[in-house]
């Protein structure tokens, strides 16, 4: 870097994290912290949730009208710089599907974190394009962070 090139300041980032359920293997707020940390491109006041089923069941049928829990929801409040939103993360679903695609624990939470971030900043999936672009985000992440590439289907 030259003498007269500036860094980026890092963002700055309010994150609280609510353990709404006790689940085995469940991330602690540090590690949390860094996976959003990596993941944010601008400030943000973010609250993330660990929810069981009922919870997470509750809230996909209350705010999506689907009948099933789902791993990550986002819950954008903010949606410009300093963003502000929810991210609620539905343990059992997480396990299941970290057992089911092979992964470790840790390395489907800090997926489903780095996604969940990247929503509220205003990335999306709806079209091809935008989700070859925010799962290419999200592999350049997880690499950063030591973790395989979240899309690449490990052998049975």
């Amino acid at each position: 870097m030259s003498a007269g090139a500036r860094q980026k300041p890092r963002p700055r980032l309010n994150l609280a994290v609510q353990y709404a359920v006790s689940a085995t293997g469940k991330p602690s707020r540090a590690q949390f912290r860094r996976w959003v940390n990596a993941a944010l491109e601008h400030d943000a006041r973010i609250t993330l949730r660990i929810v069981g089923q009922a919870e997470g069941l509750a809230l996909n049928h209350n705010f999506r009208a689907k009948a099933y829990a789902t791993n990550v929801l986002t819950f954008v409040l903010h949606d410009k710089p300093p963003f502000e939103g929810d991210l609620v993360l539905c343990a059992p679903v997480v396990a299941s599907e970290a057992r089911a695609q092979k992964k470790t624990l840790a390395a489907h939470y800090a997926h489903l974190t780095v996604h969940g971030v990247m929503h509220l900043q205003g990335y999306d999936h709806e079209n091809s394009r935008d989700a070859a672009r925010m799962e290419k985000q999200e592999t350049r992440i997880m690499a950063q962070l030591g973790y395989a590439d979240p899309y690449e289907v490990q052998p049975a």
